[in-house]
Order: C-alpha cells, then sequence, then structure tokens
C-alpha cells in the first residue's frame, strides 16, 4: 500500500525536527523521513570510550535565535559558557588574545594607537544595523571599518570564530557582522553534546504522533496531481503527501525534483567546510591552555570539556582542533591531519602519551551555503516556487547561518505551512492552530 501523509519531512537534523515540533500542533498526520542510520545529522554526538565527541567544534549562540526558539519548544539547554580568554599565535609568538576587557587592555599583539582603534571597531560591530551592510562584502567591510594590518587580522579571525567562513572577499557582511554580534554575545559549551538537543526533539515529537522513519532515502519528488507530491524512495516505494519540507543540502535537494521544478540558484550554492580532529585525553599536558586560534592561518583550538560534561569521567578533557577550508583550495587530508596535530602539539605538548580517542574529518561540511550577497532576495520565504513544497536548514534561511539558520527556519517553514493551510480551510482550522 502506498503510505499517504499530509506533511512529509526529508531530513532528521535540527531544522526537520524543530519543524515536526511546531507542526504536531495541527493534528497533520507528519512523517519524518532520514536517510542516514541515526538521526541528527550534524548535530549527532558520538560516544566513543565513554567520551561525547561533537562532530567538530559546536558551540550555541546564547543570544542567538536558534536558543530562544528551542527553549520556546521545551528544550533543555544545560552547560556553561566559555571565558573570552585565550591566545592567539602569530609567527609561533604567542599573544593573549583581546577578546575579553582585561586581555585587550594588556595584550603585547597590539601598540596602544592600535588598542584604542580595535576597542572602536568592536563597539562598531555591536552598535552598527547589519541590513545597511547587505551589498558588501566583508572584506570590503573590514577595509573600511579598520585601518591597520592587526585589526584587520583582528577582525578576520574574529568573523572566522563565529561562522567558521574563510573566504572574506565571498562572503555577506551583513550575514557575517551579525553573527560576530550573536558570538560577542557569548556561546554555550552543552553537557552531553548536541546529541541532547536532538534528543528531545524527537522524544517530543514522537510522543505527539509524529513518525520517524531511517535508513529511508528519497530519490525523487515529483507532483502525483494538483495539491498532491509524490517521493520515490531509493528501494523504488513511493510515498504520497499533501505537503514537503526539506531539509537537506541544496544540491541534494535540486537532484530529487524532476528536471522541471530544478532550480539553477540551488546548483550554484557553495558549502562552508573545514578539517576537525577532535580529541579525548585522560588530562590535559598544559591545563591552562584553552583556548587559541592562529593569526595567519586558518586554525582553531578549544577544550570544550572545562565548560560541558562531555565525558562519563569527570577527569577526561575533550578538544576540538580544526582548520576552516577556503572554497577555493584543494586539501590534502594527510597533510592537514599533521598540521592540526602539530598545531595541538604547541599549545599541548606530549598531547599523544595521554589520548583516550581521537577522530580525524578531513572534509567535513559545516554549513551548506557560504552567505553571499543577493543570497536574501533569493531566501526571503521558505516557501519555494513549487507549491507545496518548503525549504529549511542551515542554508536556508536569509539572514542566519548554522545552527541559527536551520532552527530559525525549520520554525519558519512550518509557519508558513501553517498558514497556507489555514486560509484554504478558514475559521474551523484556525481553531485548531497553536499561538505562536
Amino acid at each position: 500500500m502506498t503510505q499517504k501523509w499530509d506533511i512529509v519531512i526529508i531530513g532528521g537534523g535540527l531544522a526537520g525536527y524543530v519543524a515536526a515540533n511546531y507542526l504536531t500542533k495541527t493534528n497533520s498526520s507528519i512523517l519524518l523521513v532520514e536517510k542516514g542510520k541515526n538521526v541528527g545529522g550534524r548535530a549527532r554526538t558520538n560516544k566513543i570510550h565513554q567520551q561525547y565527541l561533537n562532530l567538530g567544534p559546536h558551540a550555541l549562540n546564547k543570544k542567538g535565535k536558534a536558543r530562544s526558539i528551542l527553549e520556546e519548544l521545551g528544550i533543555n539547554l544545560n552547560g556553561k559558557s566559555p571565558k573570552l580568554g585565550g591566545i592567539l599565535i602569530e609567527n609561533n609568538i604567542e599573544y593573549a588574545a583581546p577578546f575579553a576587557p582585561f586581555e585587550l587592555f594588556t595584550t603585547s599583539l597590539l601598540n596602544g594607537k592600535e588598542r584604542m582603534e580595535w576597542v572602536a571597531v568592536l563597539f562598531k560591530v555591536m552598535s552598527i544595523d547589519p541590513e545597511k551592510l547587505a551589498e558588501q562584502t566583508f572584506q570590503q567591510w573590514v577595509k573600511q571599518a579598520a585601518h591597520s594590518k592587526k585589526v584587520e587580522s583582528l577582525l578576520y579571525i574574529l568573523g572566522r570564530l563565529a561562522t567558521y567562513c574563510h573566504a572574506p572577499e565571498k562572503v555577506s557582511a551583513k550575514v557575517m557582522v551579525s553573527s560576530m554580534k550573536n558570538a560577542l554575545g557569548g556561546v554555550l559549551y552543552l553537557d552531553g553534546g548536541w546529541q541532547t538537543i536532538i534528543d528531545q526533539l524527537h522524544n517530543k515529537a514522537i510522543l505527539s504522533s509524529v513518525q520517524v522513519q531511517s535508513h529511508t532515502v528519497v530519490k525523487q519528488i515529483d507532483s502525483a496531481r494538483q495539491d498532491e507530491f509524490k517521493l520515490v524512495l531509493s528501494n523504488n516505494e513511493e510515498i504520497l503527501a499533501k505537503y514537503v519540507i526539506c531539509t537537506t543540502g541544496p544540491h541534494e535537494l535540486n537532484e530529487m525534483l524532476v528536471e522541471k521544478y530544478q532550480d539553477s540558484f540551488f546548483a550554484q550554492i557553495t558549502a562552508i567546510r573545514g578539517s576537525t580532529l577532535d580529541v579525548a585525553l585522560t588530562e590535559l599536558p598544559n591545563p591552562k591552555r584553552l583556548f587559541a586560534m592562529a593569526v595567519n592561518d586558518p586554525l582553531y583550538y578549544s577544550v570544550h570539556s572545562t565548560y560541558a560534561r562531555l565525558s562519563d569521567d569527570t577527569k577526561s578533557a575533550i578538544l576540538h582542533v580544526f582548520k576552516y577550508h577556503h572554497p577555493d583550495d584543494t586539501h590534502d587530508g594527510t597533510s592537514v591531519k599533521n598540521e592540526l596535530e602539530q598545531f595541538l602539539e604547541k599549545l599541548q605538548p606530549g598531547w599523544q602519551q595521554y589520548v583516550i580517542t581521537k577522530r580525524f574529518i578531513p572534509n567535513i561540511s559545516v554549513n551548506q551555503r557560504l552567505p553571499q550577497i543577493g543570497d536574501e532576495q533569493k531566501l526571503q520565504r521558505s516557501k519555494t516556487e513549487i507549491p507545496g513544497l518548503y525549504i529549511a536548514g542551515d542554508w536556508a534561511s536569509s539572514d542566519s547561518i548554522l545552527a541559527d539558520g536551520a532552527v530559525s527556519s525549520g520554525k519558519q517553514a512550518a509557519e508558513e505551512l501553517i498558514l497556507i493551510e489555514k486560509r484554504k480551510n478558514g475559521a474551523d482550522y484556525e481553531r485548531r492552530l497553536p499561538a505562536f
């Protein structure tokens, strides 16, 4: 028998589960399909030898959209905020990172004039309206905002830290500065990793009668007849749906669509990528070194377990070393792995003898869209040109990326679908809707 559903959600990550949880108030039949064995997408956390490893470094903006929406859904977000201190490394010399008040006024990285300029630029970041930067690249804005090369470098470092983007000449200043403002408001490292968010969203969805089907690959999305979609699975089974919310990446979505529905914009989108070395140690050789970034190289290091419970053994240390990739560059996995291990050796000499487990992922997709000028015009709404098909995911928000983009677009897609159905069905449907 062909299954028929009111709503099918493709993808069991943050966006898919947020959409599902908002839609449970509508009394619709909802199916969420996930191609993988496990749900969660890039929010999965792997438990290895009693250690909890996220897929690379994850941090939740305290003032971002994702946190407020997740709390609105009743999701518990337990963890602590890392301190803003740390070090920056330039030409093998270590400097206090000028991101916290004390280090800002004491670091030897900056002279007196550069220090005052950096304070003024940070104030500008916090006070500017990002909407005014919609027609500029991040590089163009940095050149205008900073006069000294040191302050330029600090803005690029802060931009990478907030967005994982390492292409200032390509990315939208609007999205970059907006993300930097959020990051400067502080972040949370989550106890148990990001899987705790997925598990709570999953359990709430199941209790509200959402059906979840893993190991289910959607091969094609087509229209069966007016107001109905036909989803063809990889085993050639078919599912019928009144509405579809697709939370996969843009390229994957374009490949699912029959030719007449394919969109050149989806095909042209570039992902944000990087390499991650995720490490669990019995102890830190140098327990005072908790955060570092390189000035001239796109490298990051942070110990997350100092602020979040990420091990069944409270003495263990969970850390991430990351390299931000430029979208035009090619990378050799072996050489990048060596580069990350050497960077860690500078910070934690002799770390190899304390390893419980380590994992290297040479080419991880951090966000499905490198945010570029003009993207927002094409992503104003989650509703596509195809009636009844909605998009959500870290790439589908017009003004946010990463978790903020995924979570906010999941909610937006659900709200737009509900609004359309309300208009079609009138007052009776409206009486059954939740208040947002």
